[in-house]
């Protein structure tokens, strides 16, 4: 199981949010290039990096600054979401080097572009699903639809995407634990790999998840732990690969 950290970037800035709320901000860093680094320095095997100004504008805002991040570590997979919301945008990240590209907004509101992306870029699409009870939230997690997550993942998992990441967005940013529960049962039910976000808060939720890793939990996207000190990187990972080894 691959621990992710995550870069979440506002006006420039690594940030994090209280469940996405773009109000709730804390800056980490004025030089998301040093933090980017900082991760990978700590053996981070993918980054996870989130355009948030892009996610509620409906277009990349910090595609400069990303371009500078995946430019200053090229020797590792890294992948990129928010404000993607056509195929012009996918070609540009993969060009710079970015692996993986995830549709969030655009993927629900347009299922169609989903498929189509998946064709055009074979292995480079993940669908980012923000999920609060159950039901899909959109445009930066402001809006909540009446989708149900699952049926909806399962769509997308006959399109062929690289994997889902499921965002419990009651959660994040919160230090309140996984979901694990949720997390588990909404993977067990799918074959495409799923990636766990929000609540992180212990070397504990790691260990939980690599629990139940067996029903298709392939990573987790760790943020403010891992700023604070409550979720040290480098023995999350040694964690996950252990258990992987005992398996």
């Amino acid at each position: 199981m691959l621990i992710i950290p995550a870069i979440d970037l506002k006006n420039g800035k690594c940030v994090r949010l209280k469940q996405g709320n773009m109000d709730q901000e804390t800056i980490f860093s004025d030089d998301p290039v040093e933090v980017i680094k900082r991760w990978r320095d700590q053996g981070a095997r993918r980054l996870h990096i989130v355009d948030l100004d892009g996610a509620t504008s409906g277009k990349p805002v910090n595609h400069k600054i990303i371009n500078r991040m995946v430019l200053s570590c090229e020797d590792i997979a890294i992948q990129v979401g928010g404000g993607i919301r056509n195929e012009e945008t996918i070609q540009g990240y993969l060009d710079i080097g970015v692996s993986l590209v995830i549709l969030g907004t655009k993927a629900v509101t347009s299922p169609h572009f989903v498929s189509d992306a998946c064709l055009e870029f074979p292995n480079h699409i993940i669908v980012g699903l923000d999920v609060r009870d159950g039901k899909v939230a959109t445009d930066g997690w402001s809006k909540l639809s009446k989708h149900d997550a699952l049926d909806i993942a399962k769509g997308f998992e006959a399109d062929g995407v690289n994997s889902i990441i499921f965002t419990d967005i009651g959660r994040d940013g919160m230090l309140s634990g996984v979901n694990v529960e949720a997390t588990a049962k909404f993977a067990s039910q799918l074959t495409v790999p799923v990636i766990a976000s929000g609540g992180v808060s212990s070397l504990d939720d790691i260990k939980s998840l690599c629990a139940v890793s067996g029903e298709g939990v392939a990573g987790v996207v760790v943020g403010r732990a891992i700023y604070e000190g409550k979720v040290n990187l480098a023995e999350a990972q040694a964690i996950a690969d252990k258990f992987s080894e005992q398996q």
